[in-house]
């Protein structure tokens, strides 16, 4: 916010543009593009330098998948893992994968910039990779054995394969984080033509991941479950290596931003600054409050509209004798700009929000750890076919695409002929729907695992394709929350914190990952010490996983009520242009 730290006291001549709908990326360019000269709108960019960062991330996304699909399926046959640990393991590194992107924005947005990111993310991504197929590659220890040499060798492979792990989780969040922000900056911001293409980009781009996901999950899992876990891993190897040296070929085509510096830094400015003044007097007109314009910046150029909550956090805009004339200011730790207290104000009001969406991907996170562990124990012939447990993932992500198209095409026309105004449903109502699919998802679960002792008990296992209702049940979940929730931040977000915020979103699976880490492991612990073998065992016929998935359906009821609290107080960002 270096801009915003000096030049020229500017008073507010502006018109507002009031954000009704918690717009999506895009929509906010689009409407400023509409003061902009004629001349500008007929700027067009190179449709190669995007196609090539949807097809890295084809090629990405199914890398990712090769590991992530099947991995506690494979803790728990080759490193022989027990049920509840080999879950604890999968969701601790799979939260890890999409924690890494809030740190990864961080630096890109600072120190690196997007194409930097990228690549050093890619290059520490096959390395990882490396490792894993290496460490499937050693031989494993026999289950039963006991022996110091057997102890030696499964050590050797736990160290290999988990270091690759974890190098692959380091570099898949950089990528992650980096990697559509370098797409969307391959457009021209002034053209009204890229708009709609960079909008269409980002759908492109969720397609892309879906292919990767269906890819992995039925020819990568196929070929480890059949041929070799080595041959498995190295198809997902084989595939970050062809990104690396696509992305070095594909470099002079790409359009590269230097970093503007850390948002977060803006962030601290407004804290230091408020406790600083905080003698001082708010006055009554918000106008008298601090803002400024950089000679540098574009006419058009969006600041944010002062909002009267949070009031304490305007001081860091008092403008007083003792830290501003009419010359210059003394420096962004003493005075911020109306623009950077706004931007906390939204962080602040986005918290609740975010932290409702730790809940609910827990539940999501069960798709990756339990449901696979549950499918197991199925009988998982369909005819003559063997069905694997994680494939069903694949069947998942096909029905998220069914919801997408359902929502677009049908559900949304249909509120706009509901509603008097003409109105439709608004992200945070899509969001909630999404917060209450999955209590019935985790229903639908336990209802499912109950049935399935009892078929045990009978001696007639239930087929896997009962499994069915409930992915596609939180497919609809996923559909409602996890991707509108990341259009939500992204339009939500100053223009300074667009990739933090989207970051941010993602850090929501990540710490629903942990959440689902730490309760399965309290639960199987717990349970365990009031009777054995708990309600978590590694023999799920003699356990009871479905009071586990009652208890999350009860954990989304409340997160539900909660979210719909803080979703009917929430203030949509207001946001200005200078005329």
């Amino acid at each position: 916010m270096d801009e915003v730290a000096g030049g020229q006291h500017a008073r507010f001549t502006s018109s507002l543009l009031v954000k009704n709908d918690g717009s999506s990326y895009g929509e906010e360019s689009e409407s400023l593009l509409e003061v902009q000269e004629p001349q500008l709108k007929t700027k067009r960019s190179d449709w190669r330098a995007p196609s090539i960062i949807l097809g890295l991330e084809c090629l990405e996304s199914m890398a990712f998948n090769g590991i992530a699909t099947n991995l506690v399926v494979y803790i728990r046959s080759v490193l022989h893992g027990g049920i509840a640990s080999s879950a604890s393991t999968s969701s601790l590194w799979y939260g890890t994968s999409f924690f890494v992107p809030i740190v990864g924005a961080t630096v890109a947005d600072t120190y690196w910039g997007n194409y930097k990111t990228v690549l050093i993310s890619f290059i520490m991504y096959l390395l990882g990779m490396v490792f894993i197929t290496v460490g499937a590659f050693m031989p494993s220890a026999p289950a039963l054995c006991n022996t110091e040499s057997c102890s030696s060798l499964n050590g050797t492979q736990h160290l290999v394969y988990f270091l690759g792990l974890y190098l692959t989780a380091i570099g898949c969040g950089g990528v992650r984080s980096a990697l559509l922000p370098l797409g969307a900056d391959q457009f021209n911001n002034d053209s009204i033509l890229d708009v709609q293409k960079r909008r269409n980009f980002f759908s492109l781009f969720y397609i892309c991941v879906i292919f990767g996901v269906i890819t992995s999950g039925t020819i990568v899992v196929w070929i480890q479950e059949n041929v070799s876990w080595t041959l498995g891993y190295g198809v997902a190897t084989a595939c970050i290596a062809l990104a690396l040296i696509s992305f070095l070929v594909g470099t002079p085509m790409l359009r590269r931003h230097e970093p503007h510096g850390s948002p977060v830094k803006s962030v601290f400015q407004v804290i230091v600054a408020s406790f600083r003044n905080l003698t001082l007097e708010l006055p009554a007109d918000s106008s008298l409050l601090y803002e400024v314009r950089s000679k540098n910046t574009r006419k058009s150029e969006p600041r944010l509209a002062h909002t009267d909550d949070f009031r304490f956090l305007d001081k860091a805009a008092i403008m007083s004798d003792l830290n501003l004339d009419q010359d210059s200011c003394t420096g962004p730790w003493r005075i911020c700009t109306v623009t950077q207290v706004e931007e906390l104000k939204i962080l602040i009001r986005l918290l609740p929000i975010w932290a409702t969406g730790i809940l609910f991907c827990a539940g999501i996170s069960q798709m990756h750890t339990t449901f696979i562990q549950q499918g197991t124990v199925m009988n998982t012939k369909i005819g003559s076919l063997s069905i694997p447990a994680a494939s069903l993932y694949s069947f998942e992500v096909i029905c998220v695409a069914f919801w997408v198209f359902l929502v677009n095409k049908v559900i949304i026309p249909a509120t706009r002929t509901c509603f008097a105004n003409g109105a439709e449903m608004t992200q945070l109502q899509r969001i909630g729907i999404g917060r209450f699919l999955m209590i019935f998802a985790m229903a639908i679960a336990a209802f499912l695992e109950m049935k399935r002792l009892e078929s045990i008990q009978e001696g007639d296992p239930l087929s896997i394709v009962w499994q069915l209702p409930q992915y596609f049940v939180i497919a609809g979940a996923e559909c409602f929350t996890i991707i509108t929730q990341l259009e939500f931040f992204h339009g939500q977000a100053p223009e300074s914190m667009k990739s933090m915020l989207t970051a941010f979103a993602l850090l929501t699976t990540a710490l629903g990952n942990y959440f689902s880490s730490a309760i399965i492991t309290l639960i199987a612990r717990v349970t365990r010490t009031w009777h054995s073998p708990g309600w978590i065992p590694d023999d799920l016929n003699k356990g009871h996983l479905d009071y586990y998935y009652w208890c999350l359906a009860a954990i989304s009821v409340v997160n539900f009520v909660v979210y719909i609290y803080f979703a009917s107080k929430y203030k949509l960002k207001k946001a200005v242009i200078q005329v």
